[in-house]
């Protein structure tokens, strides 16, 4: 079902977020009367980080422009007639908002479109029955809500308390003018004669007991007005500590740990839309509830009451103050990591957002990004808050930025965009530690004002862990450091603590989530792969999958030590597999036509049983980035690497060799091969005969 349908029986609060989904920026009488057109192109293919992508947008907005004036012209009738002038009047609009700047259209309707997709899909999991339940994430969100629901009426509450508190100092304030004014008249009676003074007295003293026992009392009871209030904001500060806990330091912290795998191609880390919702609710509440704290400290001042309300309410301000710091230091984050294998001398891109920028007016003084690299070692002093004293560990261009606010989502950013490393700067390096271990950051700094320079901040983010190459063949070794940091980082750490040795079965999950990210496919690696992985790691003949999982591999063995025999080291053997099967050998594995992880003793037990011309292909033993073909009567082909591939496929390589009948264990070649076989050449033109390349396996050139 298009998802203009269904969201268009949305109810309630997602009703409410999705109408404020439109506005001028985008009207949604063009959502409502284009609502096939716009779900049906391809808003997700522009780059919108790429200047170069503005064309395709323009295009885009241009076909929208079209599609409008064209609905209109067809309104027949009263009706018609209005809307005619309606979508013409949207089309001119549209053209004038964004003709400059395409892309910012691509970027609003790509936010309305999923904002409007994860309404439909919240609200089909709440209505649907889960044996009565909701899903955890539901009720997380849930109870996120009602407790903004419940912060909301309190802060209402206190607001409604304030107002009457004021109103009832003011009047207090009048009364107190009066008994000075009774006062000054008593003060006065002195200059009159003693039968007028006598007759004017009783009265002028009656009427000063009366407002002095009134002021008297009422003092009390303002007192008491402003002591219930200062309670009621203890609490409500208590449940936005807690709210910003739950939203800070669980919600932004899976985000970030998601995005850490997303790394080692994990899935995607999703959208910052909904926490950058409730962090704006947080600050808008949090500002509320400073201002109140403020007024009533304003009105203590206008009159002063002796007790214990001054500390009170100095103790507010500075908890709203801490809380308010939390969320602006803690909501500067990267949306886009920089690569964590950066080379010098190379281009490089990141995006760093703050979530409550748009809601704290931060963007009306537009604030300026630094980037700079720094060191494990200064990355651990500025997080203990040692003077690092503006240390940086390298060079890097462009690394100055402004944020940006973009109406149309309310998000304010810095894109980096063309950013160079041009020199590092090493520590020195003692035992094993070799270049593609050494840990390195992007540190990102700025600084806000929030409330017309009332508070000033400064703010600090640091990437994920960056190994600096200067060389491609040195590639392998820096992912295998980054791969590693990615799974196994445990949260809060010193920076870049990882454990020496993790069990058998998390380096699993991490290799199958990495090799199915790198291959592009969903198919990963099976139980009988990893079995044959953990013999290759633990030099074991043991084929059941239960013997390894209590044990542990070590960084030295994953990728310091060679595997007995090799002069590589487990990763560099299994990257070497993951770069050949992308670059050449993706769709036979999709297919399943490649076993891969087998050795040269199974491939001929497994031969053994078959008809004469079964073949199987497995990755090689002795060599980086190889496989090879190995075939009854048992005969190993020497194996083929990225090179061999460049000249002639795989496909076509299978289909030269006659003696090729069936892929284990019993599929004719053809079957599982013609469709990539490359197709016969044309004949000759211009009297030109084409060479052409086969591929012949004389018997002198097999191995056994």
């Amino acid at each position: 079902m298009a998802v203009w349908i269904q969201a268009q029986q949305l109810q309630g609060d997602a009703l409410h977020q999705m109408q404020s989904l439109y506005g001028q920026h985008f009207p949604i009488e063009v959502r409502h009367y284009l609502s096939q057109w716009l779900e049906g192109q391809l808003w997700d293919v522009i780059d919108l980080e790429n200047p170069q992508e503005e064309f395709k947008a323009k295009r885009l907005l241009d076909s929208l422009i079209q599609e409008l004036q064209n609905k209109a012209e067809h309104q027949v009738g009263e009706d018609g007639f209005l809307l005619k002038i309606k979508l013409g009047h949207y089309a001119s609009q549209l053209k004038s908002t964004y003709d400059r700047c395409p892309l910012e259209l691509v970027r609003c309707i790509k936010h309305i479109l999923y904002t409007e997709q994860r309404l439909v899909r919240e609200a089909s999991n709440s209505s649907s029955p889960v044996g009565g339940m909701m899903d955890s994430m539901s009720q997380k969100y849930q109870q996120i809500n009602q407790a903004f629901e419940e912060l909301r009426l309190l802060t209402q509450d206190t607001e409604n308390d304030l107002r009457k508190l004021q109103h009832n100092q003011e009047y207090f304030i009048i009364q107190y003018q009066e008994s000075l004014r009774i006062q000054a008249q008593l003060t006065s009676l002195t200059t009159l004669p003693p039968a007028d003074r006598q007759l004017r007295e009783p009265t002028l003293l009656s009427k000063r007991a009366t407002v002095e026992a009134w002021l008297t009392r009422e003092a009390n009871t303002l007192q008491k007005y402003r002591l219930d209030l200062a309670e009621k904001h203890q609490k409500s500060l208590q449940l936005l500590r807690k709210q910003q806990t739950i939203i800070l330091d669980d919600e932004l912290i899976h985000w970030k740990r998601r995005q850490q795998l997303a790394g080692n191609g994990g899935p995607p880390e999703g959208g910052l839309d909904i926490l950058q919702s409730w962090c704006e609710k947080l600050a808008e509440t949090i500002w509320q509830n400073r201002q109140q704290i403020r007024r009533a400290e304003h009105l203590r001042q206008q009159l002063p009451i002796p007790g214990p309300i001054e500390e009170l309410l100095n103790d507010l301000n500075s908890t709203i103050t801490d809380i308010i710091s939390a969320l602006v230091t803690s909501t500067f984050i990267i949306e886009k990591q920089p690569p964590q294998v950066l080379k010098t001398q190379t281009k490089f891109a990141a995006t760093v957002r703050l979530l409550v920028g748009g809601k704290l007016n931060v963007h009306m003084n537009p604030p300026q990004v630094k980037a700079t690299i720094i060191s494990e070692q200064q990355a651990k002093a500025l997080l203990k808050n040692e003077n690092t004293r503006n240390d940086s560990s390298g060079e890097i261009l462009n690394n100055n930025c402004v944020m940006e606010y973009h109406q149309a989502t309310g998000t304010l950013s810095a894109n980096f965009r063309n950013m160079s490393l041009k020199r590092i700067k090493r520590s020195d390096r003692r035992g094993a530690e070799s270049v593609t271990e050494e840990k390195f950051t992007i540190l990102f700094e700025s600084q806000f004002s929030v409330g017309g320079n009332e508070l000033v901040f400064q703010v600090k983010t640091l990437s994920l862990p960056v190994v600096v190459i200067v060389h491609g063949s040195q590639d392998n070794n820096a992912t295998a450091t980054v791969l590693w940091d990615n799974a196994f980082a445990e949260p809060g750490r010193v920076p870049f603590i990882v454990p020496d040795k993790v069990l058998w079965p998390q380096l699993c999950e991490a290799l199958n989530m990495k090799y199915k990210a790198e291959v592009q496919s969903n198919r990963g690696l099976s139980e009988e792969n990893l079995v044959f992985l953990a013999q290759k790691a633990f030099s074991s003949s043991s084929i059941n999958p239960d013997d390894y999982r209590g044990m542990t591999m070590t960084w030295s063995q994953f990728n310091r030590e060679s595997l007995p025999g090799r002069n590589f080291t487990f990763w560099q053997w299994f990257d070497g597999v993951m770069e050949l099967t992308k670059k050449h050998l993706k769709p036979h594995w999709n297919d399943g036509a490649i076993l891969g992880f087998v050795n040269k003793q199974q491939a001929q037990d497994m031969l053994m049983s078959k008809p004469n011309g079964t073949f199987l292909l497995r990755f090689s033993d002795s060599e980086i980035g190889g496989i090879t073909i190995a075939w009854r009567m048992v005969w190993n082909l020497m194996p083929y690497t990225t090179k061999d591939f460049s000249i002639r496929s795989l496909a076509d390589r299978i289909s030269d060799l006659n003696h090729l009948l069936f892929l284990y264990p019993d599929r004719p070649k053809d079957e599982v091969f013609s469709k990539y076989y490359t197709p016969p050449l044309s004949k000759a033109v211009d009297g030109y005969v084409k060479p052409q390349i086969k591929q012949v396996v004389p018997e002198a050139d097999l191995i056994t």
